[in-house]
């Protein structure tokens, strides 16, 4: 039999790189959301680890609507505005000092803005539900996904996870959840009043807080493909 001739080389592929993965990073603190007889409400994050360490920050609506975020730095501010929308954002540190004493813990919110006193008061009855369920649960993005549709109806207003934009999605899992019982201070040195209700909800976007004032611990996480697309 005749020899079949050799065959030329084909030209090697260039080998094609590995899908980027989304890229997930964690937020865990407790986030504290009131309202006052101002009509102003407040949400301050109080952030105990972070992809970009610890910080606080507050989010607060006036009577008027306008939407006001005070933020340490320009990275706290760029991973907020991922999620909520203001009319305008004060770059100044936010600082939470906690004590406890013969009332119960308190916070004390302060930055050139905004100085706030909060008092926690007991365990809610939904933070004894959630102290029923494994930590590793509770945080799960899988379970948050899977819960979303029924804390709107349990909690109006609040809800545990969404896109934010194309490209990214977040998870909130709370832990534990502790009633407000006062709260008072000032914005821009003006009278906030006393505790009330978080009533009307906070229209910074996506979740608002609970409208019975409380502080909530929970773990955020939030997924960023880094194309900033989804197939």
């Amino acid at each position: 039999m005749t020899p079949r001739p050799p065959q030329p080389l084909r030209p090697l592929q260039p080998l094609r790189p590995p899908l980027a993965q989304a890229q997930r990073q964690r937020f865990e603190g407790r986030i504290a959301g009131v309202g006052t007889t101002s009509g102003t409400r407040i949400v301050v994050g109080h952030w105990a680890r972070t992809p970009l360490g610890p910080f606080c920050d507050a989010m607060v609506e006036r009577a008027d609507g306008h939407r006001l975020l005070l933020a340490p730095s320009k990275e706290v501010i760029e991973v907020v505005e991922m999620t909520y929308v203001f009319d305008e954002v004060r770059l100044e540190p936010v600082r939470v000092t906690e004590s406890r004493g013969a009332t119960g813990a308190s916070w004390r919110v302060t930055s050139r803005s905004l100085d706030l006193s909060v008092v926690l008061g007991e365990r809610a009855g939904l933070g004894h539900l959630l102290q029923l369920l494994p930590l590793r649960v509770a945080t799960s993005t899988r379970w948050a996904s899977a819960v979303n549709p029924v804390v709107g109806l349990v909690v109006p207003g609040v809800r545990t996870r969404r896109v934010a934009r194309p490209g990214r999605q977040e998870w909130y899992g709370a832990t534990d959840v502790h009633r407000v019982v006062s709260a008072w201070g000032t914005l821009d040195r003006r009278d906030l009043g006393t505790l009330a209700r978080v009533d009307p909800p906070c229209h910074f976007g996506f979740s608002s807080t609970p409208r019975a004032p409380s502080v909530t611990n929970v773990v955020t996480t939030i997924e960023q493909d880094p194309d900033g697309h989804r197939g």
